[in-house]
């Protein structure tokens, strides 16, 4: 159980070692989040943080101790922990937290993709594309007539491609930018520049 963070995906680049190796990486602005509310096994029967994210900080420094219920958060996310008692309402957690070299998941909604068929949905083969064939991207059979007489649950057929929320784990840390509040991780990460994500 460890603390995360909320960011937004700014897009990717790459770095190069010392030998030269080119490190394909993505950069995710972090925003020092907010504790918004603490939970613990006594109120609520588990261990936990919740923290608050805005895309944009203040102009102002917020007190965000006596300020906290008038701030609107862009969005809302609970870490696990195992005491959050160390931990204040309106304290700053920014990217401090991390490390050069740790692994790290980031999860996000992926990129929508709208309608697709099953070629590129689900990766099936086509047809022949010869010899008077008329069965090039089709779908074909989806199940049988008489016995079951209908279409099982769960029958892979065209339909939304991404937009879902997805994980990718073991991500290297590259660089943290204290001041400009950037994780860099080695990889990519889902969805597309703008979109809001979880580190942890």
């Amino acid at each position: 159980m460890a603390l995360g963070l909320l960011g937004s995906k700014v897009g990717m680049t790459h770095v190069f070692k010392d030998n030269g190796d080119i490190i394909p990486t993505t950069i995710i602005q972090v925003n020092p989040c907010i504790v918004s509310q603490i939970k613990t096994d006594v109120t609520d029967g588990y261990n936990a943080v919740q923290l608050g994210y805005l895309r944009k900080l203040p102009n102002d420094d917020i007190d965000f101790v006596n300020e906290l219920n008038t701030v609107k958060f862009n969005s809302r996310c609970e870490f696990k922990v195992d005491d959050p008692t160390s931990f204040s309402l309106g304290q700053k957690v920014n990217v401090e937290i991390f490390e050069v070299g740790q692994k790290v998941q980031v999860s996000g909604k992926s990129i929508g993709k709208g309608f697709a068929g099953n070629q590129k949905r689900h990766n099936f083969a086509r047809g022949p594309m010869t010899h008077g064939s008329k069965n090039h991207r089709a779908p074909g059979s989806i199940g049988a007539g008489t016995s079951p007489g209908r279409v099982l649950v769960g029958k892979k057929m065209a339909g939304q491609l991404g937009n879902h929320q997805t994980s990718i784990s073991n991500l290297e840390i590259v660089a943290i930018d204290s001041d400009l509040n950037y994780l860099v991780v080695k990889g990519s990460i889902p969805g597309k520049p703008g979109n809001l994500v979880r580190v942890c």
